[in-house]
Formats: structure tokens, sequence, C-alpha cells
């Protein structure tokens, strides 16, 4: 989509999630191509919500279920004004998730978006129950459906910056911390179910979806915002609209793979942190402060194979950065959860 085609500003969350969760003509004929319901787990993340609702959009006559614990209250009325059926489940329960298949037979494509990140350094138990226990339990619980599972480019080792980025051909081996080698253990899981029983299947490894409300241009855009010194260590970083990011997760559905095997989603070309920085602060008319220096490497990906599908994602980093510079300047809403991009020693 041209930028000059693109909204040029966003007045609040809603007309921000409206055209976030359009679909396109692209996922609607995907999608007709992988018949059945749609039962999201983990809708209550930072994108389980918008991508629900973007698959009900782009499917009127089918049942989109958004599964989660709901520790926030107020999200089932959420989903549920815009038509997505919320379903209450702790998915560290063996027999809630089991439950959880019998009461959706229906739902044929799964979309696996459960996790668990900050915090992983103080409670590893935990984060390798979430991101290893909940998905072997899941990959059995569902062998019968299609299932696309969110993982993340923190699968890989850091890469040279000056390079195209890891390919999935690249093995999964990524530098210390319980974080990013449980992650390694969801996709071993996945991969497991799906040659076990020939569940049909795509891990995406996702770097850095972004919106107005959170996401490493926010961080940045905050940074300079605010003063905040900006550490450089992590010198660059892929980001994707997450928009894009959930249309690509969805259209997947109709191209998964037995075995299940990895993608990687996001922008197409790396994003220098620094340059960021300069951007937002010729906009916001600061100048930003910076400490550290750029590494050789870092956490980069290539996105040929996801390009060759899908194309190159809507919207481009130029418009992205002018959507956050006017959000921040505004004093528009924050999730309040930083990226922590910057960090080099998976510590979470």
């Amino acid at each position: 989509m041209p930028h000059d085609a693109l909204p040029a500003r966003f007045d609040d969350v809603e007309a921000l999630e409206s055209f976030m969760t359009a679909p396109s003509p692209a996922l609607v004929a995907d999608l007709d191509r992988a018949p059945g319901d749609v039962l999201v787990l983990g809708v209550g993340g930072k994108m389980g919500p918008t991508l629900a609702r973007m698959a009900r959009r782009a499917l009127p006559g089918r049942r989109v279920i958004g599964v989660a614990r709901f520790t926030d209250p107020t999200l089932p009325a959420t989903l549920r004004a815009h038509g997505i059926e919320p379903l209450a489940c702790d998915l560290l329960d063996r027999a809630a998730i089991e439950r959880l298949r019998d009461a959706t037979p229906t739902a044929t494509n799964v979309v696996f978006m459960a996790g668990h990140k900050f915090g992983a350094s103080g409670n590893p138990s935990l984060t390798w129950a979430m991101n290893v226990g909940v998905p072997a339990m899941v990959a059995e619980a569902f062998r019968d459906r299609r299932i696309v599972a969110f993982s993340t480019a923190c699968v890989y080792p850091f890469v040279d910056t000056a390079g195209p980025g890891a390919a999935e051909s690249l093995g999964a081996v990524p530098p210390p911390g319980d974080y990013a080698w449980s992650c390694v253990g969801r996709e071993r899981m996945f991969e497991h179910g799906s040659r076990t029983w020939g569940t049909p299947g795509r891990l995406v490894r996702l770097s850095y979806a972004i919106d107005m409300r959170y996401g490493v241009l926010r961080d940045v855009a905050d940074a300079v915002f605010h003063g905040r010194p900006l550490d450089l260590s992590m010198g660059w970083a892929d980001v994707i609209w997450q928009g894009d990011a959930n249309e690509q997760a969805l259209r997947l559905l109709a191209h998964c793979t037995t075995p299940a095997s990895p993608i990687n989603v996001t922008g197409p070309a790396h994003t220098s942190i620094r340059a960021l920085a300069l951007e937002f602060g010729t906009r916001f008319g600061r100048t930003p402060v910076f400490v550290g220096s750029e590494a050789s490497t870092a956490w980069l990906v290539d996105t040929a194979e996801a390009q060759r599908l899908f194309g190159t994602p809507r919207v481009p980093l130029a418009a992205m950065i002018d959507w956050v510079a006017d959000w921040v300047a505004r004093g528009g809403a924050s999730l309040g959860r930083p990226t922590h991009f910057e960090t080099r020693d998976g510590t979470y």
C-alpha cells in the first residue's frame, strides 16, 4: 500500500484498531482455503485481541473463539463487542485443555499465542512450563487441527548486522538465557507433535510487531521525547506493523506444512536504532542521548520466504515512524510494556 494512501494519523485507539484489523482480500482468499472456525489460544496478549478481531472481520460466517485466563476482566466484553467468543481456560491445566478441545470441535484452525517472557529470569520454572510444557499439551490435544504457533526471532544466534539476517535454515541456537532456549523448546514440541501425528503447522518467528502503544519504535520515541539515554549496544532491530504481522500469521493457516516448519515474519529491511532516534529527534525538536555503541551483531532475520508467500508488508517503516511520532507527541496511550530490545544477555 503506498505511503500516501495510508492514514496520516490515528485520532484514538478505536481508529487505530479499526484500521489495524481490516482484512485484505488476500487474507479472505487464504482463509477460504482453511475451512473451519478459528481458536486463538492466548488471546489476552498484546497482539491477540486485534488478531482475533481481524479474523472475525475476515470470516463473518464463522466462529472466532478467544481463549485466555482473562486476568484483565474487561477483555471478554471487548471481545464480545467485536463478535469474538471468549472462553476462559488455564492452559497450564491439562484437563482444562482437553475440555477446551472437546468444547470446540469445529475450530479446525488454531493460532497459538500463549507464552511467558518478562520475568523469565526470575521465575524460570514458569517460563519453561508456559513455553514448553503448554505447547506439548496443546500439540497433543489439538493434533487433528491446523496449528500456527507464534515463536520469536530470539531462537536464532546473533548475526552480522551487515548481512541479510538469519534465514529459516540457520540452526536454532540462541545466546544463553531461559527465555530464548524455552522458545526453542516450544518449537520442538510443536514440531514433535506434527511429526508424530501429522499435524499441519507453521512456526511464526516474529521479530518485533509494533503499534502506537508499544514496540521498539515506541520505546525509542519515548526515550527521545523524555530525554532518557538510549542504549545502542543492540544497534539494529527488525520491526513490522502489528496488522501486517497478524495478517501473515492468519494467512499461514492456508500455508501449513507437515512437519510444521518455521517462517520469519518481520519488515523487509533492518532498522538502525540510532537512525530511528535521530528521526524522532527531528520530529520532536530534541537531541537524542546515546550511551554505548553498536555491536557488530544483533537478532536480525531474512524474510525472503515470507515475501515470496505474501509480498512486502503493506505498512512501510516511514509510515510507522510518522504515526508513532504523532502519537507520542500528543500523549497517546501506552501499554506500559517496554520490549527491552537492547538486551543482549538473555535476561528478561
